[in-house]
């Protein structure tokens, strides 16, 4: 069995704040789907981490400073660090803005050894960052193959900035690793076999890996091979022996030349979708595109992206829109000198498909399959995050149970559960309004007045009484309206435990002036917080 790549990853954390322009020094989150994903070192100090809440975030600093995640704003951030990376190759792997790779074959020989090399990135990245006040907040990872690599590099400390597995030590390296790790590598799948290894009883990748390869390929297939692979150390698919297929590649000349974002990109999705109708005919999938850009002043510009699964058509012109916005509208040091007169887009690893299965129930449908080409089209014009699909979850309100989340994050054109994998739905949640669900949940809570038959306002006690039955309405300071109906209250202490994020809240059904509401009574005050049919 071929021995893995050596690789060296440099992973930038907290890459949205730093894109952002934030100081470390002042309390920063990057929330993305109401889950906090990056945070600058002021807002660690005070309690925050990622996969935190945004609300919960919000508690403990509440002077946080909340922005969205932009991987246009990252990928053109980015840029600079992968400049400064091409002083040591010109072979440079991206897989976001913010993780970016290359093998050490060659550079360590120069350098004198992957010890060296790491040191010498550490610096050249750290002194791009000290540019933007972030010194020091960069970390190296050099092991066999990408994944742990990544791993070492999130394992480096911020003293030495810089981490080195032995050759041969992966295996060692990786054992003691939690397998949750297997979601970072692929998000989605790995975290459903991370789960049903837990299950299992297998909590490390060392224990994962002493099963044997044919009982895991058995019981978890193709998907469970790969993975069995990384948690021994070695490469995720054998190394390939050739290079790609020439009639793979596409091009596109551009008269007049793109000199901005939104017209290149527009390109680029018609070459993403001819390059994936290649691939669909010729039985294979991509695992790594590479980007070459020419201007009319021949200028040459190229990028490999990396993906661990398998790149679609809407996942390559994510990633050629991401490096188009690094290349037109970055620092003024990286940009061309004219427009970019044509676009290519080369498979640089290629595997064999898995296929589809188009299904009469539950499966693939047709129908699906022209949904995410739309959607795949919306994405290429406006950005990854510019459609996005509704997802279950768990929780008490309306507002908690239902989410948005990127149309990029999953598969639409396979089956949708009811309830989301974790289960999340049916968990009891004590307070939980039954249903049916409220037709409109309004965005910001709607202020109202809820009175007694006296004119006092109504009140909902400890133990989950009202002070009186409600008699007249009023919402955002409008007429009163007599209460015909009512039902509840219900009412919900939340994180008692915890006395930043601790708060206590009653809902309360009530039918008035035709219209039922749903009322959210927390902190004295009265909220509409949802509108029924």
């Amino acid at each position: 069995m071929p021995a893995p790549v050596r690789t060296l990853v440099v992973w930038c954390p907290d890459w949205p704040v730093v894109a952002a322009g934030i100081a470390p020094d002042v309390p920063a989150v990057a929330v993305r789907a109401n889950r906090v994903v990056a945070a600058t070192p002021a807002a660690r100090a005070e309690g925050v981490r990622a996969g935190q809440r945004r609300r919960e975030a919000q508690g403990r600093c509440p002077g946080v400073t909340v922005v969205e995640p932009d991987p246009g704003r990252e990928a053109r951030a980015f840029e600079l660090v992968v400049t400064a990376l091409e002083a040591f190759t010109p072979r440079i792997e991206l897989t976001r803005p913010g993780v970016v790779g290359f093998c050490t074959r060659g550079p360590s020989r120069w350098a004198g050894g992957d010890a060296a090399l790491a040191r010498r990135v550490r610096d050249a990245v750290d002194a791009v960052l000290g540019e933007r006040g972030w010194g020091g907040h960069v970390r190296v990872g050099v092991a066999d193959g990408p994944f742990a690599a990544t791993l070492a590099a999130r394992a480096a400390t911020s003293v030495t900035g810089a981490l080195v597995v032995p050759p041969g030590g992966s295996g060692v390296f990786l054992a003691p690793m939690p397998v949750a790790v297997l979601g970072r590598w692929a998000p989605g799948p790995g975290e459903d076999l991370a789960g049903v290894l837990v299950r299992l009883g297998l909590t490390t990748l060392g224990a994962f890996a002493a099963l044997d390869p044919g009982d895991v390929v058995g019981r978890f297939g193709a998907f469970g091979e790969r993975a069995h692979r990384l948690a021994r150390g070695l490469d995720p698919r054998p190394v390939a022996t050739g290079p790609p297929p020439p009639q793979l590649r596409v091009t596109i000349e551009l008269d007049p030349p793109a000199e901005r974002v939104d017209a290149a990109a527009f390109a680029a999705k018609r070459l993403a979708d001819e390059l994936h109708d290649r691939l669909d005919r010729a039985g294979l999938a991509c695992t790594r595109v590479a980007v070459v850009a020419e201007t009319d002043h021949g200028e040459r510009r190229e990028r490999t992206w990396r993906h661990e699964g398998m790149l679609g058509a809407a996942a390559v012109a994510e990633r050629v829109r991401w490096q188009l916005e690094g290349w037109l509208q970055g620092p003024p040091a990286v940009r061309p000198s004219a427009g970019i007169s044509r676009l290519t887009l080369e498979p640089d690893e290629v595997v064999p498909a898995h296929g589809r299965q188009l299904g009469f129930w539950g499966g693939e449908t047709a129908a699906a399959a022209r949904a995410a080409r739309a959607v795949a089209r919306v994405q290429g014009l406006l950005g990854a995050d510019a459609v996005a699909v509704p997802e279950r979850r768990g929780g008490r309100g309306p507002a908690e149970r239902v989410g948005l989340v990127p149309a990029g994050a999953i598969d639409l054109t396979a089956p949708r559960s009811p309830v989301p994998p974790d289960g999340a739905a049916l968990a009891p949640w004590p307070g939980r309004i039954p249903p049916p669900a409220p037709a409109t949940v309004h965005h910001e809570p709607v202020p109202a007045e809820v009175l007694d038959g006296e004119g006092t306002t109504v009140t909902v006690s400890g133990r989950g009484m009202v002070s009186a039955p409600p008699a007249r309405l009023s919402v955002a300071g409008g007429p009163w309206a007599p209460v015909e109906a009512w039902a509840g209250p219900w009412p919900a202490e939340e994180r008692w435990w915890d006395p930043h994020g601790h708060r206590r809240r009653a809902r309360l059904q009530v039918l008035a002036g035709g219209h039922a509401h749903l009322l959210a009574l927390e902190g004295g005050r009265w909220w509409v917080e949802a509108t029924y049919d």
